[in-house]
């Protein structure tokens, strides 16, 4: 029998998780889906996702795909990788099978980010481990402003972490804006890859422009630098979503 390959859609709290790829020194979002998969059908199997989380990091809608010799339908293999995933906060909400020349990773052409933060002064409770806390009134529309200035193809090694793997620094990124609902402040970020802490450097960035310790043009000289050591901050990984792995076409 040729193998299958089966294309999942996960939603996960990052939590308890040290990162969606597997780990010598902690779970891993990869290895319970791995164990899942590998209970239900008997057969090693190996997880290839469009994009790496840190320790922390939520998502909405990541996209990932495994090969395996089965005869099961996509809905039955779904359902059957969520009975074997409890009690983690991991759920398959979409299984499909798809073409072999299709790949989670290298088939995707842009990723979507989204980071929230709480911008009040009494601590979370529903929210924690969530969204970010800052506490300071923050003006959001000030903190889109200095976004602006990264958008666009650029140098981005000032937010690069520097256990970053990537050849280049070399970015385009296609979209950053920030918008406040209620006590909310949500920053929606879109490009086709990213540096490893590129999108929560950036946050934490602009958090000192809504906070008003940055004025909003402090954001373009640091980008300008291209030094790491220019870094104001970086937002912590629990207020970080990924939201959407975009594709040429559904498979």
């Amino acid at each position: 029998m040729a193998p299958t390959r089966y294309a999942l859609t996960l939603e996960f709290d990052g939590t308890p998780f040290f990162g969606l790829q597997r780990q010598k020194d902690g779970p891993s979002v990869q290895q319970a889906v791995e164990e899942a998969a590998q209970a239900v059908t008997g057969q090693q199997v190996t997880l290839h996702s469009a994009g790496r989380t840190d320790t922390g990091v939520h998502a909405i809608a990541m996209r990932s795909h495994f090969d395996v010799e089965s005869k099961l339908t996509p809905f039955r293999m779904g359902e059957a990788i969520n009975a074997h995933l409890r009690p983690a906060p991991i759920a398959v909400t979409h299984c499909e099978v798809v073409p072999e020349d299709w790949h989670a990773r290298f088939s995707c052409i842009g990723r979507r980010y989204l980071y929230r933060i709480i911008n009040r002064r009494a601590p979370l409770t529903l929210e924690k481990n969530r969204a970010w806390l800052v506490s300071p009134e923050c003006d959001a529309e000030a903190m889109h402003r200095a976004a602006q200035s990264l958008v666009g193809h650029h140098d981005f090694t000032t937010f690069r972490s520097v256990h970053c793997q990537a050849a280049s620094p070399v970015k385009t990124l296609d979209r950053l804006d920030v918008e406040r609902a209620g006590e909310e402040i949500r920053i929606h970020v879109a490009a086709r890859s990213f540096l490893h802490h590129q999108v929560r450097s950036m946050v934490g960035c602009l958090a000192l422009v809504g906070m008003g310790r940055w004025n909003e043009g402090r954001i373009a000289q640091v980008l300008e630098a291209k030094d790491r050591q220019e870094l104001g901050l970086n937002a912590p990984s629990h207020g970080l979503y990924f939201v959407e792995a975009i594709y040429p076409e559904a498979p």
